[in-house]
């Protein structure tokens, strides 16, 4: 599932075809003078840094409801890119970590900021409330969002996007914790499955896939 990534041929203007006379013509032949001309006028295709998995059959679509109680699904967000992690906001490095890479990826972006959607999909559903979710977006960015979901249907979300998640105890009922994957996935601005960020990758690897994909929009 590593489809290539489309591109527009560039012309090199040090790559020039060579005079020809009849003796020539006649040992090249037409063939090998285009198979020259094709060589020298492409370009080898720009690469993500992340896994790209375009094209891949799960993780293409999700019905869940963000922190302000809006139903939303991936087509609201059409024509920016979004990128979708799951976490808990009691998550004590990883999930911070992560948010906090996006809100530098965006702010690097300048203008371009405003076609990026983040979205936060807690995996702990029983603590992370709409009015605990809005509150931990606003440490990040304002702008993104935070989803929820009930245990059956995050249940089922998760094994459709691949994504693990379990429940750790603790000490006492409401002191565990979660563990869970902590890559983000990544669409372009049609709405496909684009690219698998894992997760340290940084955000300067995030931030140039991101603009790979507004350049390729």
């Amino acid at each position: 599932m590593q489809p290539s990534q489309t591109h527009m041929p560039q012309t090199d203007p040090e790559c020039t075809m060579p005079p020809f006379t009849p003796r020539r013509r006649h040992v090249l032949g037409l063939g090998l003078a285009v198979a020259l001309s094709a060589g020298c006028s492409e370009q080898p295709a720009a690469s993500f840094k992340a896994v790209d998995i375009t094209g891949a059959e799960y993780a293409r679509d999700f019905a869940l409801t963000d922190h302000n109680g809006q139903a939303r699904t991936l087509a609201d967000f059409r024509g920016r890119v979004v990128v979708v992690f799951f976490g808990f906001t009691q998550c004590p490095d990883v999930c911070p970590t992560a948010m906090a890479d996006m809100a530098q990826v965006k702010k690097a972006l300048g203008v371009d900021g405003e076609r990026l959607q983040v979205l936060f999909v807690s995996v702990d559903p029983e603590r992370d409330t709409p009015e605990v979710l809005k509150a931990y977006m606003s440490n990040f960015d304002p702008s993104f969002l935070a989803l929820t979901s009930t245990p059956d249907r995050l249940a089922a979300l998760a094994k459709d996007f691949k994504v693990y998640y379990k429940k750790v105890d603790g000490k006492t009922a409401g002191s565990y914790t979660m563990d869970h994957s902590a890559g983000s996935f990544v669409y372009d601005p049609q709405g496909r499955i684009r690219l698998y960020t894992r997760y340290g990758a940084g955000p300067d690897a995030l931030l140039s896939d991101i603009r790979l994909l507004l350049k390729n929009a």
